[in-house]
């Protein structure tokens, strides 16, 4: 057992981040993860059959070209692998309709028509400041912020829920195209979800909403090769069950979920904090499938074609529907869906003429239930003869979800529930939420702010946090 500065547990992009901004700082590091492979979530792997490529879970990656973190000159080389669809997003409409969000904001107010005006007001303002606004979302929320202005047109509205937020809007796409987006949060009626929705409207509108060529493991792989060129090392097939079991280390870093830090600290919490913990919510689970199909999705609406994600699910009535049945503990008839087809813009994800087609519903938390046949009867919906294509597929239901990641709890992608408090406040009521009463134990995963997405600055807080407690680093959290 030999002695190391930091140990970090769980490789997911927080994990890793956490393990360079460490590395960085001149320590000694090691990851250890449990799993054969490293990357959590990002990775990408021959999931159906071989030589097609799929995401195991994210896909999409427009967070790591806003992230503080990733924009530093040691990850030069991997945004040159970034790949930007034709259009960010779009989601189709019964009869062959469709509305899409394009790389220019012009060129989508012009789509928009008659709402066009009013997408401009609610969006320019954001774009303009898109990286000032990025910059605040991904930085230490109970701070002073840098950019007060620009928070505030993004904040403001955005504390609504984004069913008050698309009354603005008369048509059915402008209301369809808000609804998709902000959907993935999991909710239209919450508040907050009007944040959700614009902040990646806004992102597909001043980065893009791009793929990585070869899938997502991209990311880890320029990850692993920064943190071994530092001198870090990286253990992988090794389970930790207990914090004892880990070497002897002056800090030790979990990107787990608040659940996998009692699992690993047992006792030695004290119970108060354990039991805030146990209150943490998770939010809904999904359901994923991956295809490998013959040739690229029919779709009806020719937009659709040229989109890296496609949203499902119709109308933002049908949207709002099938999200609050989901909340409401069913699984829905017509489930809003989201589907990625990086074969847009990067070939090598599957042989040539073919295509990996990757997507999911949310279902309620821990469910069993395979959503298979409902989220590809929305496809075919939009798609007529898309089940002809499907040479074969691959499908976890979101229980099946937690047993391939436990950080999933319940089927849950994003760290926890995209509430309110849990959005200022995750995953406890505390000023610095890295921090737990074990003073050289500290949480760096999505479950702490500022949350889901694959932009690393959980585990850069967290680092940053273990740097100023035990080695003399500047404050973490900036005031």
């Amino acid at each position: 057992m030999s002695t190391v500065d930091a140990v970090v547990v769980g490789s997911g992009p927080n994990g890793l981040a956490a393990a360079v901004t460490l590395a960085q700082a001149g320590l000694s590091v090691e990851v250890v993860e449990g799993a054969d492979d490293v990357g959590g979530g990002c990775r990408t792997e021959e999931l159906t059959l071989p030589g097609f490529h799929h995401d195991v879970c994210s896909a999409v990656h427009p967070m790591a070209l806003v992230s503080p973190f990733f924009r530093q000159p040691a990850f030069d080389g991997l945004r040159d692998s970034l790949r930007q669809p034709p259009v960010p997003f779009a989601q189709p409409l019964d009869g062959g309709r469709a509305v899409a969000a394009y790389r220019s904001l012009d060129e989508t107010v012009a789509a928009l028509g008659d709402d066009g005006a009013s997408y401009r007001r609610l969006m320019e303002p954001l774009v303009r400041d898109g990286q000032s606004i990025a910059d605040e979302v991904l930085g230490p929320l109970r701070s002073v912020p840098r950019h007060p202005v620009a928070l505030a047109r993004f904040g403001l509205p955005g504390l609504l829920p984004l069913s008050w937020l698309v009354r603005r809007f008369r048509s059915e796409e402008a209301r369809a195209l808000l609804a998709g987006v902000g959907a993935h949060s999991m909710s239209l009626t919450a508040p907050l979800t009007s944040a959700f929705g614009t902040l990646l409207a806004m992102t597909a509108h001043s980065v893009g909403w791009p793929v990585f060529e070869g899938g997502s493991s991209a990311i880890t792989a320029a990850l692993t090769a920064e943190l071994r060129k530092l001198g870090g090392t990286v253990t992988t097939g090794r389970w930790i069950g207990s914090l004892a079991e880990l070497s002897p280390s002056t800090v030790v870093l979990l990107d787990t979920s608040p659940k996998g830090l009692v699992d690993l600290a047992g006792p030695a919490l004290p119970d108060r904090y354990r039991r805030s913990l146990r209150r943490f919510r998770y939010g809904p689970g999904v359901c994923k499938v991956d295809w490998a199909l013959s040739g690229p999705v029919p779709w009806s609406a020719g937009e659709c074609r040229r989109a890296g994600t496609v949203h499902l699910g119709g109308t933002f009535a049908e949207l709002e529907a099938s999200e609050s049945a989901v909340g409401a503990g069913r699984h829905p008839d017509r489930p809003y869906c989201i589907i990625v087809q990086a074969g847009v813009v990067d070939p090598t994800r599957a042989p040539d003429g073919r295509q990996a087609l990757w997507g999911y519903c949310h279902v309620p938390s821990g469910s069993t239930v395979d959503m298979t046949a409902a989220i590809e009867a929305q496809i075919e919906r939009f798609a007529p003869g898309f089940s002809d294509l499907v040479l074969a597929r691959a499908t976890l239901t979101a229980a099946d979800e937690e047993k391939h990641n436990p950080n999933y709890v319940g089927g849950d992608i994003g760290g926890g529930a995209s509430s309110l408090i849990q959005t200022v406040f995750r995953p406890t009521l505390q000023w610095n939420p890295y921090r737990t009463p074990l003073e050289d134990v500290y949480l760096c995963s999505a479950s702490t702010a500022p949350g889901g997405g694959v932009h690393g600055m959980c585990g850069v807080y967290a680092a940053r946090t273990a740097l100023h407690d035990h080695f003399g680093g500047p404050a973490p959290l900036r005031g």
